[in-house]
């Protein structure tokens, strides 16, 4: 990192909880759950500038966000957000789906399938290997239940996740999956963070 900006930090929108996140990947690290419904899109600029303290924005050496799948208007109020400061702070932005946050976030290890409940009867699913390196086995996929099942057949994962509609606490977890993308080298454009919803992410 930038001997002057040693920290990142991550938003996490994609459920009614708020959930903030920021670290130096050293000795401090820190993290806040609110659960704010629908009062997020006016107050979310306060609780950023609020919990940022004592670092400030030049601080910081890259952001993440949570990019869904989850509520829609909450996603796409934290994305627009976190796109809106990477671009004023000319800083990288990883975009983290909200299912691989939980996945790792459980920290059980081997395959992790994780499903939430999507429209229509439909579910958003995913598949993860939580080990070294964490990797993505499939990625997020809306299936019908019968669908899903087959899937989970395949690859016979060692546990199946439901996804909590309270996601806010697995922020922390968005900000360490950015962190390994970043240990890799990633320097991701903020244009390149869409919010996704279902099958494709959508233009913010």
């Amino acid at each position: 990192m930038n001997r002057d900006r040693t920290y990142a930090l991550a938003i996490h929108t994609s459920s009614p909880d708020l959930g903030l996140a920021i670290s130096n990947f050293s000795e401090d690290q820190r993290s806040q759950v609110w659960n704010l419904g629908r009062d997020l899109s006016g107050v979310l600029p306060i609780y950023l500038a609020e919990f940022l303290q004592p670092q400030t924005w030049n601080d910081l050496a890259f952001l993440a966000v949570a990019i869904g799948p989850g509520g829609f208007t909450g996603t796409r109020i934290g994305v627009v957000a976190a796109r809106t400061l990477a671009q004023q702070l000319d800083i990288p932005l990883f975009g983290i789906s909200s299912l691989a946050a939980i996945a790792y976030h459980s920290n059980i290890r081997g395959a992790i399938a994780v499903q939430m409940p999507a429209q229509r009867g439909e579910l958003h699913t995913a598949i993860y290997q939580r080990s070294e390196p964490f990797t993505t086995l499939q990625s997020d996929t809306v299936l019908t239940p019968e669908a899903w099942q087959a899937r989970l057949d395949q690859h016979q994962p060692t546990q199946v996740i439901q996804a909590d509609p309270a996601q806010g606490q697995s922020v922390t977890s968005v900000l360490e999956l950015a962190y390994l993308n970043w240990q890799k080298g990633q320097r991701p454009h903020w244009s390149e963070t869409l919010p996704f919803y279902g099958q494709h992410p959508v233009e913010v």
